[in-house]
């Protein structure tokens, strides 16, 4: 489900309550790109004052920021807007390690959930790899399989390295594409 910026709990909804609350509309600023700065303004100035009132037309003014600072923020990331997500979405195991080594100050633990997720996938993708090897003999079917499983683990092995020199949002999000 990562990664969750379209969710009410994420990290761009949570910035920008807290701009709604302290009426400082730069604390969201830095979450959407430069290009949709005016129309973010804009947004914050009309629901700021519906924001200080204690009816229901709060809740429908921040609503109606949240969901445009979400959809400039993704459109930033070239990304679609899908609507806001509720909250308490599982975003993975990885996403809340990320979040701590933010808040701590410490990537070791990220370094370590990610190091044994690939240590361990590597090593199921070769050992399936090894085992087609040794039956590879037997037919053309075997064959296939096996050089579908050998050509494969060098395509996974690119993509993971393309992915690890990316910058930061570069191709696509895993939901709502």
């Amino acid at each position: 489900m990562p990664p969750h910026c379209d969710s009410i709990d994420g990290p761009v909804v949570t910035v920008a309550r807290q701009a709604l609350e302290k009426g400082d509309v730069k604390l969201i600023l830095p979450y959407v790109p430069k290009e949709g700065e005016e129309e973010v303004i804009k947004a914050f100035n009309k629901v700021l004052p519906l924001h200080r009132q204690p009816n229901g037309a709060r809740e429908v003014a921040d609503t109606y920021f949240f969901e445009t600072v979400v959809r400039v923020h993704r459109a930033g990331e070239g990304a679609p807007y899908t609507g806001l997500k509720p909250a308490g979405l599982d975003v993975g195991p990885v996403i809340p390690v990320a979040e701590k080594a933010i808040e701590t100050g410490s990537p070791d633990d990220l370094i370590k959930v990610l190091t044994h997720i690939l240590r361990a996938e590597i090593g199921k993708r070769f050992d399936h790899m090894q085992h087609l090897k040794h039956h590879a003999e037997a037919g053309v079917d075997e064959a296939r399989e096996y050089v579908e499983a050998m050509l494969g683990l060098q395509v996974w092995s690119h993509q993971i390295y393309t992915t690890l020199i990316s910058k930061p949002h570069e191709g696509k999000h895993e939901h709502g594409e």
